[in-house]
């Protein structure tokens, strides 16, 4: 008999389904305060995140599936977010090419490893990475929304701001996916 999935892993599963719903919301102009709809939505999928993971450990609900999945269902609300600044200006491509470069690229020597029974924890500076996307992210929406509705001055420089702040990620994603790929290399056996 199959287990059905665990809180954890049901959240993880949430955040991913939540994605496309996040992506019609903030990028459709027909319905009102569209950006702050995404908003929320982005809101609860990315405390989505931190609650998988605490209910996980305080429970010890920690699966392979929820191991795998989880950082996936992480880029894949990110990476949508990223397209959606990237489609309204907001995000340089070549902050999100360096982006899905590493996340790609992490993913994959994740993938080697873990079929050879290994195990490479994520840094700490992966984690920033993730709280950083996520934090600046919704700062970009916010701001996003209060241009919409006015609040903002008309010459407020979003696009500027947001390809700052995503900057600040962009470095991060470099930093923490050579230190990754600098521990894959020692643990991972690529004769195989």
């Amino acid at each position: 008999m199959r287990k059905k999935f665990n809180v954890p892993n049901t959240l993880t599963l949430i955040r991913i389904l939540l994605t496309p719903v996040f992506l019609f919301l903030f990028l459709n102009k027909n319905i009102p305060n569209h950006f702050l709809w995404g908003l929320i939505v982005f809101a609860v999928g990315s405390f989505t995140d931190f609650l998988d993971g605490k209910i996980a450990r305080a429970r010890q609900l920690i699966t392979v599936f929820g191991q795998l999945a989880d950082p996936v269902a992480d880029k894949v609300l990110t990476t949508a977010a990223l397209l959606a600044f990237m489609d309204l200006g907001f995000c340089s491509i070549w902050i999100v090419m360096i982006v899905l470069l590493r996340e790609f690229t992490v993913t994959s020597f994740r993938l080697v490893a873990t079929s050879q029974g290994v195990v490479i924890p994520a840094n700490i500076y992966g984690k920033l990475k993730t709280v950083s996307q996520m934090v600046f992210s919704l700062v970009i929406m916010l701001l996003a929304h209060l241009a919409d509705v006015g609040k903002l001055a008309a010459d407020f420089p979003l696009a500027t701001v947001s390809n700052a702040l995503l900057g600040v990620t962009c470095a991060l994603c470099v930093i923490s996916g050579a230190i990754y790929l600098a521990k894959s290399y020692k643990l991972i056996d690529f004769s195989k």
